[in-house]
This record gives structure tokens, sequence and C-alpha cells, in this order.
């Protein structure tokens, strides 16, 4: 039972970072590689500067900032030098790899015997997990409604409509090129905290650590909309963290079956398809009878 405990509290804490793909993903329309790298960039400079002796809500505004950064560097990648959006998140993939090397200092970085987030919440409860399902969602909580509010507004609509059309947006006056930059900085921001959050929950930090995790995020979303669909903006940021937990669960489930660990990235990326096949599949499979149904 605590296996599964474990999976949805850090479903919690995944689900930021499926709300951070969200942005890039289904209103700028496309897959922003970057959040590879921003993820790690999160979390190796929460570590570093807690290994420092920062407090870690220091550390988690540091890495919500480093994680900007990171994709106002595929921003004006694809702004300013006008490389496609796939090209230019692969290469600062690939140059944030050394930056964040340099900003660790080394391949992993143990948080032991230093205090995280987790722990300022010991005077309500003394169980980790509990503290793990109230940062999560006073943390989710937040973001969903700043990032709600956020898209009620004037410049919220020009971000989405710079997604859904990106030359009628340019024909109603609509800032394009700082829209991207504002989506991809928010988008990367958001995953910069959850790696920070996340690192903070394993304990360390990894230079690999962000490898794969698009495949987490995606299969959140996906799952989310598989599960739920037709939904509001609001409720639909609510069921990616939803989509996160469920996702978590089944990965667990899977694993407790005997799999071994080596084989969670292909069990990862095996849902992923299930996922994005299933609408596909139920198409083709009501089709086949409406033509049975007329014969």
């Amino acid at each position: 039972m605590t296996v599964y405990l474990n999976a949805m509290a850090q479903g919690v804490l995944w689900g930021l970072m499926g709300l951070g793909m969200y942005i890039t993903f289904r209103i700028l329309n496309f897959a922003d590689l970057t959040s590879e790298a921003s993820f790690t960039t999160g979390a190796v400079v929460a570590v570093s500067l807690m290994t420092k002796g920062y407090s870690p809500l220091v550390a988690c505004v540091a890495a919500l900032i480093a994680g900007m950064l990171a994709g106002l560097l595929t921003g004006m990648l694809m702004v300013f030098f006008e490389i496609p959006p796939i090209l230019a998140s692969i290469i600062s993939l690939t140059g944030l790899y050394s930056i964040n090397l340099r900003i660790l200092g080394s391949g992993n970085e143990s948080l032991r015997r230093i205090s995280t987030i987790f722990d300022y919440l010991t005077e309500l409860s003394d169980q980790l997990i509990v503290r793990y399902f109230i940062i999560g969602i006073a943390i989710s909580t937040l973001f969903i409604g700043s990032l709600y509010y956020f898209f009620l507004t004037d410049r919220g609509q020009a971000l989405i409509a710079t997604g859904d059309n990106e030359l009628m947006a340019k024909s109603l006056g609509i800032p394009v090129s700082k829209m991207k930059l504002l989506g991809l900085m928010m988008a990367n921001g958001l995953i910069g905290l959850s790696g920070a959050l996340i690192a903070q929950d394993n304990g360390f930090a990894d230079i690999t650590m962000g490898t794969g995790t698009v495949v987490i995020a995606l299969s959140s979303i996906v799952l989310s909309e598989v599960l739920f669909p037709q939904l509001t903006l609001l409720k639909r940021f609510m069921t990616i963290f939803i989509g996160a937990i469920i996702y978590r669960l089944l990965l667990v489930s899977v694993l407790q079956l005997g799999f071994s660990t080596n084989d969670f990235r292909l069990i990862s990326a095996f849902f992923l398809a299930l996922f994005l096949a299933l609408p596909v599949l139920k198409r083709k499979l009501m089709g086949s009878r409406t033509v049975n149904e007329v014969k």
C-alpha cells in the first residue's frame, strides 16, 4: 500500500511538469524537447544552492527562474534565428547538458542530511507522504489558479491565439514572437520547478534525470484527455494532475508484476503509444460498427 501512496504523491509533483508541457504541446502546438534539459536544470540549480546552505524555498524560486531562462534560449533560437521549433529545442537540450554539468560540478549530488522543502511541515505531520500531498496540492492549486487567471487576460488569450493560428494572430496585431517567448518561458519555468521538487523528493540530483521526462509529461496530458475529453481549460489543468497520478500508479502496478526497473522507459513509451492510439482505435471501431449497421 505504501508503494501506491508514494506513487500518488509523486504523481502530484510530476503533474506540475505536465502542466508546463501542456502550454507548449497543446497551446503553442509543438512538443518542446527543452523540457528534458530544463527539468534537470531546475533540479541541479536547486540541489547546488541547497548544498551551499540556501533554503529550499530560495532554491525552488531559483529553479523556476533557471527553467524560464532555458525556455527563453529555445525561444530566441526560434524567433530571432527562425530555427524550426524541434531543432531549436534539440540545440538547447544539447547545450544545457554541459551547463547543467557545470552547475552541479559532478554527475550527481546528494541532499543527505540537508533539509528539504518537505521537512518544513514536520509540525503538521510526521508522515512524509502526507507532507508530499500537502505541498503538492498547495503548489498545484497555486499554479492552476494563476495559469487559469492568466489565460483569461488579453495577454493569455493572445498566447492561445498564437498557438491556434499564427497567421491570424499576426493579422490581429498580436506580437507573435513575444507570445512564443512568453509561452516557452512559462512552460519551462514550471518544468524547472518540478525538477527541483522531484530532486528534493529523491534526495539527489543527477545529470541524466531529465531523460525520458517528456514521455512522462505527455503521457499525463494524453491520459487526462482520453479519460476526460471536452473539458474547460480550468478542468483540463486539474485533470493533468489526475492523469499524472494515474500514470504513476499504472507504472508502479506494472513494476509490481515483476518487471525490472531497467524496463521503466520501455513501459513508459508503451503507455504513451497506447494512450495516443486509443482515440484512433475507438474511432475506427465506431466506424466499422456504423458500416455494419448500414449493411
